[in-house]
């Protein structure tokens, strides 16, 4: 009887070998994923031929990215976002019907509980930083303006920091706010104008985009997670499109629907308003919802 046929595993036959000894898996999903993820990987390494020395070294890279997370820092989401997995993830799971806002990553530095917020509020407590003026609207598919729905809103400091980074030096909740809109459907209130910042580059994936030739840096941007009743919930960005690392997000989240004009505006008339003491920035951008268990497309 040959070795194949014996079960014995050999180079040629390890695919086949390996997903045979999970057939009585208990899980079937489980069974599905964990052949399709044996046969990838037995591909890869046939391709790639590694000699055991980089076998080796990818299992350590392996152990340090684990080693590097905790309760405020997931080194393996890092390497997730940085290798694109992340938003193929997200693009999966939230294909839109026409019109709708495209979404994003969540980003690992939303914080729950952020203090609901009179329309038109300033959401920096420290002020620090150039002033932004951003509003728009929040519509259904076929333009209609969506009542009560809720922006939570965050973004980083000038300096590129969230106020979690820099527990002390910034106020709580500093740059976070939630907002309601009305039967106009309309959304506007003050922030800082935001900065590109480095994600966390100090561990292993900082070492990998380093050895790669990539830097690890995302454009600046503001976050908003929108929901409204019947809507599917839209967790998403937007982006100044001058940014300098616009065309090479560290994490793959930009797409070109969520770029938005940052306008520069002299109007002492509409600062005075605003409570700014000069020119500032302004921002209009509306969001689409779509409708629960309106078809994708």
């Amino acid at each position: 009887m040959e070795a194949h046929e014996r079960g014995f595993f050999t180079e040629e036959n390890s695919i086949e070998v390996v997903t045979g000894r999970n057939k009585n898996a208990k899980d079937a999903r489980l069974k599905q994923v964990m052949e399709v993820v044996i046969r990838k990987l037995h591909e890869a390494v046939k391709e790639i031929e590694p000699t055991q020395e980089e076998w080796l070294q990818a299992i350590l890279f392996l152990t340090r990215t684990g080693q590097m997370c905790n309760e405020w820092r997931q080194e393996f989401i890092l390497l997730s976002d940085t290798l694109g997995v992340s938003m193929l993830v997200d693009a999966i799971n939230n294909r839109k019907p026409s019109g709708a806002s495209e979404s994003t990553v969540l980003g690992p530095f939303h914080v729950k509980g952020a203090p609901e917020l009179e329309m038109g509020a300033n959401i920096c407590l420290d002020q620090k930083g150039e002033d932004l003026f951003i509003q728009g609207r929040i519509l259904d598919t076929s333009g209609n303006p969506i009542a009560d729905a809720v922006l939570d809103v965050w973004q980083a400091n000038d300096e590129g920091f969230y106020d979690v980074q820099q527990q002390g030096i910034q106020p709580d909740f500093n740059l976070r706010g939630v907002f309601r809109t009305g039967l106009d459907g309309r959304y506007w209130f003050r922030a800082v104008k935001p900065k590109y910042y480095p994600i966390p580059n100090d561990g292993p994936v900082g070492q990998m985009l380093d050895h790669l030739g990539r830097h690890p840096n995302r454009p600046a941007h503001l976050h908003y997670i929108i929901k409204a009743g019947g809507f599917e919930t839209l967790i998403t960005h937007i982006f100044d499109p001058d940014d300098p690392y616009i065309s090479s997000d560290a994490v793959f989240g930009v797409k070109e629907s969520l770029l938005a004009e940052f306008k520069r505006t002299h109007d002492p008339v509409r600062a005075k308003e605003y409570d700014f003491e000069g020119d500032f920035w302004e921002v209009e951008h509306d969001f689409v919802l779509a409708r629960v268990g309106e078809r994708g497309r």
